[in-house]
């Protein structure tokens, strides 16, 4: 067992850098969450969707730039710290809800904070004013730039589908003493309450970019269905960043650990999935089945190096992440027809919040450029790098 242990935390450790390669930019949390400037009702639409209702969104109360909200209800980090999203008020008729990454934990000896834990434990580091990638507001480039922003921090461990709580029960292990953990893994009630605001503050949008990076990047196509449901006329585009090489853990089920199977269960194809079978990709094709007008898309690095290190953690160690990642994309791709895809070299882990939106190019595509026609409804092509284990032109993220 001790060995066991040992083994774990030697995996964890490797991972203590996760937080700064996930939440890029995002740091040292400052927002203020008192406001003394209103604005008023906005109404307008700046995109050609066709008929729809006229945008409204009501954000008085809330300052320019990004504001701190604190929910009411349930909602909780692992720790049992308070939890709080972000809104940026912007074009009522475009709005992005972006779910944040930062890892994951199922057992004691990657759950442990006192031990450098694989997944962000609370808020204290998460401020979107200082990230970078599509939240640089004033970069000239950024299609999102103009949009209403919803940023739903993650600090529940359980890729924002959670809806439990666990006992975890930690060994001794070298100077560190056995004891219990008690880990609240609530990433869903989270993420719903950001939902709830956006629902209640915003009407009748054009469009919704429904996206996340990580962590964040794995429950996007559920989270898109849910805000189809509320928003039937909208378009509603999603696009999940670096997680796209994840194809079963041999080590733990979600279903058992953070009871996504409880929390996924309004998708009809992932009620069908045995617990033992159960792999992060069925989350697209369930949600296609569910709405099939969504559009769907992905961004990954054919070697990530975190993907392959939480693969490892997981019992599913693999030398190189490209043959999961193109079973996984060959999969989506043969369901849905019009799935779209841009596969970098390299093992950078994330774009979305790294200065690379704006530099990266494979195969003659910016990804910015691609980026841009997928939220526009343009013809994009799949992208698919060519000399896989090298970073493309562009990189500026170490």
């Amino acid at each position: 067992m001790i060995d066991l242990m040992r083994n774990s935390m030697r995996k964890a450790l490797a991972l203590a850098f996760l937080g700064g390669l996930i939440l890029t930019g995002v740091v040292a949390c400052g927002s203020d969450t008192t406001t003394d400037t209103a604005t008023e009702t906005m109404t307008g639409n700046s995109m050609d969707h066709g008929e729809h209702e006229m945008a409204q969104a009501n954000f008085e109360g809330l300052s320019e730039g990004w504001n701190a909200i604190a929910p009411a209800g349930n909602t909780v980090c692992s720790d049992g710290s308070a939890y709080q999203f972000f809104v940026k008020q912007g074009d009522p008729a475009r709005v992005m809800f972006y779910l944040e990454g930062g890892g994951a934990c199922w057992e004691g000896g990657n759950c442990d904070p006192d031990i450098q834990p694989s997944y962000q434990v609370n808020l204290v580091n998460t401020d979107p004013s200082r990230a970078h990638g599509i939240l640089a507001l004033d970069q000239v480039s950024n299609p999102l730039a103009d949009y209403t922003m919803v940023y739903a921090p993650y600090c529940s461990g359980d890729v924002h589908l959670g809806d439990t709580e666990k006992h975890y029960e930690m060994p001794a292990f070298d100077q560190h003493a056995a004891h219990a953990l008690h880990i609240r893994h609530r990433g869903m009630v989270n993420a719903n309450a950001a939902l709830d605001w956006l629902y209640e503050h915003v009407q009748g949008p054009a469009q919704v970019f429904v996206t996340g990076s990580s962590a964040g990047s794995i429950p996007s196509p559920f989270y898109a269905v849910k805000i189809a449901e509320q928003y039937p006329q909208a378009d509603i585009v999603q696009l999940g960043d670096a997680s796209g090489g994840y194809r079963g853990f041999a080590n733990f089920s979600p279903y058992d650990v953070w009871a996504v199977d409880r929390v996924v269960s309004d998708l009809d194809y992932i009620a069908s999935i045995p617990a033992d079978e159960f792999s992060f990709h069925h989350l697209y094709l369930g949600a296609q089945q569910e709405n099939p007008n969504i559009r769907f898309a992905s961004y990954d690095n054919a070697e990530d190096n975190v993907q392959k290190q939480f693969l490892a953690l997981g019992g599913t160690p693999t030398e190189s992440l490209q043959p999961l990642l193109m079973q996984n994309l060959q999969e989506i791709s043969a369901a849905i027809p019009d799935f779209r895809f841009y596969v970098a070299g390299g093992p950078m882990h994330t774009i979305l919040l790294r200065p690379d939106v704006y530099t990266y190019e494979v195969d003659g595509t910016r990804f910015v450029d691609w980026l841009a026609g997928l939220l526009q409804g343009a013809p994009i092509p799949n992208v698919m790098c060519e000399e896989c284990s090298e970073p493309p032109a562009g990189q500026v993220s170490e």
